[in-house]
């Protein structure tokens, strides 16, 4: 390599450092940390819980005494004609009465055949469903943010390859006209490697726009301004020690799509419960205070004051209703019956999407050792090959043939990295246990 090739180098490694420098390096966890703070979907969820966590009350599930104030004011203008036992006669026109009421009454209803107390059941079942379902918000979120992010590593990865195919491109073309320029080259030889770094210039180009686009979809995942402009980290690190049959026994346990049908089967044995408590009575007290004056024009008594304290209690029970009863008693049966199921198929969907996934994680690994050895090969029979090109023993068409397949090779490893780290994060998303 001459002096004028290592400066060529050295300024593209300068300038490639003050780039780096003068953008921001996110990392999977700052990305992460942003996405929980601002995505749209994750403040929904979290919303959905508030409202959940707000209803979860004994007052919401009928446990507690309803109390109200009442007022009254009536008036009425009447012309009356009254006789009297004596026989005397009254006879009155534009005769004011007036009736004015107001108090407190409170009425409760102290058992209605537990229904009160399966109902509070339910509103915190319902609780935990928004606490399931806030979680799977999470999970799918951070796993797309992590998907996509890596994505970039792997993008940023053969961007780097380029960098270089282009360096040795217009190195070759540079040499191809010093040959050319000497007589040890013909034109076509120049034409050629002239034709070779305009490919693979387009290729920059396409995986440039490719790699801006991600990065605009990375922010809008994020919630964040569009435009932000950032690196990220050069490499991708796989877990390799996932074990299937531990990801089996967390998916039973931990995956939130799961436990939410569970939830719900919960919740439908609940609903029968209440459904079951209307073959019991209802009782209830009620109590009141009330004060009361009325006024009239004419009869007996002009004026009358009252208050007072009441009480009393009462009771109902169904009796017959057209055999509604029964009937919803048997549609409560199989909706516990469908919720079972529901159980059942959920937990099969998501043992069988582990196992296939899981495979396809022991693959990607196994591609992705594969293509390490392959890059390294490929890199040495470049290197190898680029000597003899300098030295005009080999020909052009076998160059390229090296450079391409370097090229290749990066790429494919790059891809098998970030392959191997998608069935990663699917995984961990289904045992649900994503590390955020």
């Amino acid at each position: 390599m001459d002096i004028k090739q290592r400066i060529s180098i050295f300024i593209f490694v300068l300038g490639s450092i003050a780039l780096a420098n003068a953008q921001e390096i996110l990392t999977v966890q700052d990305a992460v940390k942003i996405a929980l703070e601002n995505n749209y979907q994750i403040k929904t969820a979290r919303n959905e819980l508030k409202i959940d966590a707000l209803g979860t009350t004994p007052g919401q599930a009928g446990m507690l005494p309803q109390v109200g104030a009442n007022l009254n004011d009536n008036n009425t203008i009447q012309s009356l004609t009254q006789v009297r036992n004596d026989g005397t006669v009254q006879d009155r026109d534009n005769v004011k009465n007036s009736n004015f009421n107001y108090g407190v009454a409170l009425e409760w209803t102290v058992f209605d055949g537990l229904r009160m107390f399966a109902n509070y059941e339910q509103l915190k079942e319902t609780k935990k469903l928004g606490e399931a379902e806030l979680k799977q918000a999470i999970l799918t979120t951070v796993g797309e943010v992590m998907i996509t992010y890596y994505d970039l590593v792997q993008q940023q990865q053969q961007l780097s390859a380029l960098d270089s195919t282009l360096i040795i491109s217009e190195q070759r073309v540079e040499l191809a006209q010093n040959r050319f320029t000497i007589g040890k080259a013909s034109k076509l030889e120049v034409l050629n490697a002239q034709v070779d770094l305009n490919t693979d210039q387009t290729l920059m180009q396409r995986q440039q726009e490719l790699y801006k686009n991600t990065k605009t979809q990375l922010n809008e995942q994020l919630a964040r301004d569009l435009k932000i402009d950032f690196k990220v980290i050069p490499e991708i690190f796989v877990d390799q020690k996932l074990v299937l049959d531990e990801l089996e026994t967390k998916v039973a346990e931990e995956n939130p799509q799961l436990q939410a049908e569970k939830i719900n089967k919960r919740i439908s044995e609940l609903e029968l419960k209440q459904i079951k408590a209307a073959r019991y009575p209802s009782v209830f007290v009620t109590s009141g205070y009330n004060i009361g004056n009325s006024k009239s024009e004419l009869g007996f008594a002009i004026s009358s004051e009252s208050k007072g304290f009441s009480y009393g209690f009462g009771a109902t029970l169904n009796l017959f209703d057209g055999f509604n009863q029964n009937r919803n008693e048997k549609m409560g049966k199989v909706a516990l019956e469908n919720a079972e199921i529901a159980i059942a198929q959920q937990e099969q969907t998501l043992i069988s999407l582990v196992n296939t996934t899981y495979q396809t994680y022991l693959t990607n690994i196994s591609l992705m050792e594969l293509e390490e050895r392959n890059e390294s090969i490929a890199k040495e029979n470049l290197e190898i090959t680029m000597e003899k090109y300098r030295i005009g023993i080999i020909p052009t068409i076998e160059f390229r043939t090296a450079q391409l397949n370097y090229i290749n090779a990066s790429v494919r490893l790059s891809n098998a990295k970030f392959q191997a780290k998608l069935s990663e994060i699917v995984l961990k998303q289904l045992a649900g246990n994503l590390e955020i």
